[in-house]
């Protein structure tokens, strides 16, 4: 159905112009029932989705800035991979102390979610210990040297309280600040895992010690490799894996 789904939010509902930042969805700007708002449309199952749109209702609820899904006129929140999201104002974060904030919002986001059920079809880094496939990774696709430096980074990880990870919160496009908050966009790579792989972020804005930081930073740098392979973007990180 693709875009047509877009009626199912009322008869005035209209895309008005493409959004950037996003490579695995087609993302808009629309106007649902007057006002401006995010529609994302990908290839996300049904399951998939519910998991992503119960999150940011739950995180709502607690307080946290998210682009919480707007319902259809029947009280749908996605209708044939189409999401339709509250638009969330700000800009990008630019100085350490910017940073700070994103970091404390991430331990916000990781005390509220110990315990949440993975994201259904995902592995965390710690699974991928066993298994060799889950969602957008497919450890077969990659040399079996790359996969034993990613298997031992995050056999580093082995044994921590995991909980929802934002999953790229390092890059100043997913985030949107004001002066009196901080959101988090775009929870397409959101999953359950060791929350340091969050607090890799600019300047060690989180504050981890030098053994946390470079814990975390090696088994970053080997899930972004995985997640992304094979692109020029997934052998620069690969690269950036310890050899064994």
């Amino acid at each position: 159905m693709g875009w047509d789904a877009l009626r199912h939010w009322g008869e005035d509902a209209v895309r008005i112009e493409r959004l950037t930042g996003g490579v695995a969805n087609d993302v808009w700007s629309v106007r649902v029932r007057g006002q401006i708002a995010v529609g994302r449309l990908g290839r996300r199952t049904d399951v998939d989705l519910a998991w992503e749109t119960e999150l940011m209702q739950y995180l709502n609820g607690e307080g946290m800035h998210v682009p919480v899904p707007i319902p259809t006129t029947d009280g749908r929140l996605f209708v044939d991979s189409l999401v339709v999201m509250k638009y969330m104002e700000g800009g990008p974060p630019e100085t350490e102390s910017d940073w700070r904030r994103v970091a404390d919002t991430l331990r916000e986001l990781h005390r509220l979610t110990q315990g949440w059920p993975q994201r259904p079809g995902w592995r965390s880094s710690t699974d991928l210990l066993h298994a060799e496939a889950g969602t957008r990774i497919n450890l077969a696709a990659m040399p079996p040297e790359g996969v034993v430096r990613c298997r031992a980074a995050w056999a580093r990880l082995v044994g921590r309280q995991t909980c929802v990870v934002h999953g790229n919160p390092n890059s100043p496009s997913n985030v949107r600040m004001t002066a009196d908050r901080v959101a988090l966009i775009d929870w397409d790579e959101s999953h359950v895992d060791v929350p340091d792989l969050d607090l890799v972020l600019p300047g060690n804005a989180a504050g981890l010690d030098d053994s946390a930081h470079e814990i975390a930073a090696q088994a970053s740098a080997a899930w972004e490799a995985a997640v992304c392979w094979p692109d020029e973007y997934s052998f620069k990180r690969l690269g950036e894996v310890r050899a064994v």
